[in-house]
């Protein structure tokens, strides 16, 4: 994976976001130092946000509050 100092990369963004479009990855370094990594997004299906989605409901239908608002819970907090 290239290496490039943060000057440069300051320097030549638009052209290393080009790269990065196609697939490419850089190390942006500070002093010789690696500090950062950019490079392309993973992409998300849809169908694991769906089942985050899925999983959240299923959380909330087994906990349940009994009665008590948030804003009681958040003072109980606060006591302890």
């Amino acid at each position: 994976m290239p290496e490039i100092g943060v000057y440069e990369a300051k320097t030549h963004l638009p052209k290393l976001l080009a790269r990065v479009a196609q697939g490419e990855r850089f190390i942006i370094t500070r002093h010789g130092l690696p500090v950062a990594e950019l490079g392309p997004l993973s992409k998300r299906s849809g169908d694991d946000v769906q089942a985050a989605i899925e999983g959240l409901k299923a959380f909330q239908a087994e906990h349940q509050l009994d009665g008590l608002s948030i804003r009681e819970l958040i003072e109980e907090g606060r006591r302890h």
